[in-house]
């Protein structure tokens, strides 16, 4: 534990009416084997009407309570519980997971190993609290890796736990459970709230990679995760975000060639469900609306292309090469 005494964790932990969850999420934080004093938590409160904030006064009131006044999405709800950061690492927990008591030790010791300086995360070992069919436990990510047809995934998704990659090195990581480096946010920036919701992750990965960050996963750092125990993933309003930003930040990032087909892919499912009819009405809206959205954000997506990107086509190939399976 050597490695971790002279560190400063801030945890962070986004809620929208998830009081129900917060209990196994915040006990586990607060079991880490860490020095004493050296983590400090932040729940930051999305405009939840379901009691959250009083509920943590009472049964937590050792840790930071941030309430908005509105809901800004997991991206804002991020950057308020960041904000005036002077911790040296920030750790992200989603409310529906738990991390193991180890799992921010090992987080922060691959951050602080000499050799990974230019190391911006460090991303967990995500397991599903489900297990399959079987009773095996399932992988939900070891990290974020991108896809041929433009898209970004969850790497090992469902597959049997111990049977998951191995490799350190890994294209993004994933906002679920993991450590950043306070450096590394203070020189490209915190998340983009606009995203509101998923991908946000993924975009942040591809601006460390763009400032020649890397990212590492660490497979002794475990989490668990009640998947999508705080959001529908069959609702519109995950198709509409899903879509939209998977749209949004491929063209802000990925080569031409990629946008290009990630945009016709996206069409080709509109069309294809539309004369189907294989969506309901409101999943076939909320497409129709996402690339409405991505059409209208045009011209903001061509300048954070330009701005990002500037003078560095060849580096955003080889990224993109590098996080393809």
């Amino acid at each position: 534990m050597t490695a971790v005494q002279a560190a400063t964790v801030r945890a962070v932990v986004v809620s929208w009416n998830g009081a129900h969850l917060l209990r196994p999420c915040l006990d586990s934080l607060l079991a880490q084997d860490l020095p004493p004093g050296s983590l400090e938590i932040v729940v930051v409160d999305n405009a939840s009407t379901d009691g959250t904030a009083a509920f943590l006064a009472e049964a937590y009131p050792m840790v930071d309570i941030r309430v908005t006044e509105t809901n800004l999405g997991f991206a804002g709800g991020v950057n308020v519980g960041l904000t005036d950061l002077a911790a040296t690492y920030a750790v992200l927990l989603n409310n529906d997971a738990t991390f193991e008591p180890e799992a921010v030790r090992l987080l922060v010791e691959r951050l602080e190993s000499p050799e990974n300086e230019r190391v911006g995360a460090a991303t967990a070992q995500i397991l599903l609290t489900e297990p399959d069919a079987d009773g095996r436990t399932l992988v939900n990510s070891t990290g974020n890796v991108l896809t041929a047809a433009g898209a970004a995934n969850d790497r090992d998704w469902l597959a049997i736990a111990g049977t998951e990659q191995t490799s350190t090195e890994v294209f993004g990581f994933c906002g679920g459970a993991a450590a950043l480096r306070a450096t590394t946010l203070n020189e490209i920036g915190l998340f983009d709230g606009s995203l509101f919701l998923y991908y946000e992750d993924t975009d942040l990965s591809w601006r460390m990679r763009a400032a020649g960050w890397d990212i590492h996963y660490v497979a002794g750092a475990v989490a668990h995760h009640q998947h999508a125990a705080s959001s529908d993933a069959t609702s519109p309003l995950f198709r509409f975000y899903n879509t939209r930003n998977s749209l949004l930040v491929f063209g802000r990032h990925a080569p031409a060639s990629v946008v290009a087909r990630s945009f016709l892919r996206q069409v080709a499912a509109l069309v294809r469900y539309s004369v189907t009819r294989g969506e309901p009405r409101d999943l076939l809206r909320a497409r129709r609306s996402a690339l409405l959205a991505v059409l209208r954000r045009a011209p903001q997506t061509r300048r954070l292309r330009r701005t990002t990107w500037a003078g560095r086509a060849a580096q955003r190939r080889s990224v993109y090469r590098a996080g393809v399976v």
